[in-house]
């Protein structure tokens, strides 16, 4: 699969298919990305990989606007993409498009 370009605009689905409090693991050229949609209905988007060690955090549990890593539950905040202190790190974060009940993402 070719690389994504940097700034592109990339349709994932449906925001039907997204489930509230939930993650979901999309693959977009070489990246794979954890989207969720908090009970606000807001879509957010990280790195699917959690900065500790390397956890999916598509499969982590959602608490607001954070999501926890399932493997040692490192809590990561779904808009900036910050670790929760006393732990350090950051993940990639995506912007998120709802364009008529579709979900794009912008590929940084």
């Amino acid at each position: 699969m070719s690389k994504i370009q940097a700034g592109s605009k990339v349709m994932i689905g449906k925001l039907t298919d997204i489930p509230k409090k939930y993650g979901k693991e999309v693959i977009i050229g070489d990246q794979s990305v954890a989207v969720f949609r908090l009970a606000s209905g807001a879509v957010r988007a990280v790195a699917n990989k959690c900065p500790h060690k390397g956890g999916p955090l598509s499969q982590g549990i959602v608490a607001g606007d954070h999501v926890f890593c399932p493997l040692h539950d490192w809590k990561v905040c779904l808009n900036d993409g910050l670790v929760q202190k006393p732990d350090t790190g950051c993940v990639k974060t995506y912007e998120a498009i709802i364009e008529e009940e579709t979900v794009f993402l912008v590929i940084n």
